[in-house]
């Protein structure tokens, strides 16, 4: 199987041209590949499929095989790699990937790489955020109360506001809030946020299916529109994640939420997908 690995600041994952592959058993490949000590590594699998509404349809399978909605950082991947492979004209500024939460408009930033345009970075409208919890919902944990702001932008996220982003035990607060009851059966991906100042804020996440990511574009709009909603900060805000920053904005005329960031390929190669590897669903 041909791959391409490639990386939106630190959130990894192994895309297939599925324009030119076929990939049986994804969910099975997916975790196969993204094992970091006998697969490839990465956060998960993500499909580059022909559509039929779209440029091209994104796929995304997390690490443990469990078939994800949407991914910020993935889908200016996809649309990097969609235009750096030729798949759309060079002259395009924008390109339109179909999710499995809607189809997504990507405007494409370019510089010139070896006599040829190439993507550097990519803003997508990730449209309209979805209130899903009270302002903020109480939850408790370990006889203690905390306090979260539930948004879905295309997937489901709880945010916590918290004093020391850094300091946060991700490794046992993750887990049990992705299982926890009141996010079933569907889970959730988990953001504890540190607002710096009304521009600025500091973000980790714990993604269910992959645990703790350098990045979540989705988690990171996600924060954004629960700082605005809280008065936490203003409409723009930079988004300082474990692999760099995002740009995150809220336009208000529209309601729809505009996130910027680079997409990068890492290397691409080949795998043998073992005859062994277990079809169990």
């Amino acid at each position: 199987m041909k791959f391409t690995k490639m990386q939106g600041i630190g959130n990894d994952y192994i895309y297939v041209d599925c324009f030119r592959e076929k990939v049986d058993h994804p969910s099975q490949v997916a975790r196969f590949v993204s094992d970091r000590r006998f697969g490839i590594g990465g956060d998960g699998l993500i499909l580059i499929c022909p559509s039929g509404k779209a440029d091209c349809r994104m796929e995304m399978y997390n690490a443990d095989g469990s078939q994800g909605a949407m991914c910020g950082n993935g889908i200016r991947c996809v649309g990097k790699y969609v235009y750096d492979h030729g798949l759309i004209p060079e002259e395009r500024e924008t390109l339109t990937v179909e999710t499995a939460s809607g189809i997504r408009t990507l405007s494409i930033y370019k510089h010139q790489e070896n006599g040829r345009m190439k993507a550097e970075a990519l803003t997508v409208d990730m449209g309209k955020a979805l209130l899903t919890s009270k302002l903020p919902e109480p939850i408790q944990v370990a006889g203690r109360q905390l306090e979260f702001v539930g948004v879905n932008v295309g997937n489901p996220h709880a945010v916590y506001f918290v004093d020391q982003a850094d300091q946060v035990d991700l490794e046992k607060l993750g887990p049990f809030f992705e299982h926890h009851p009141r996010f079933q059966p569907d889970r959730v991906n988990s953001e504890f946020v540190q607002v710096l100042d009304r521009t600025h804020i500091r973000m980790r996440v714990w993604e269910r299916g992959s645990g703790e990511t350098w990045a979540c574009g989705t988690g990171a709009t996600a924060s954004v529109y629960a700082c605005i909603l809280t008065g936490r900060t203003e409409d723009q805000v930079t988004v300082s994640l474990t692999g760099g920053d995002l740009q995150i904005r809220l336009d208000r005329d529209s309601g729809h939420l505009f996130m910027t960031g680079p997409a990068v390929e890492v290397f691409t190669g080949n795998i043998d997908i073992p005859e062994n590897l277990y079809y169990d669903g």
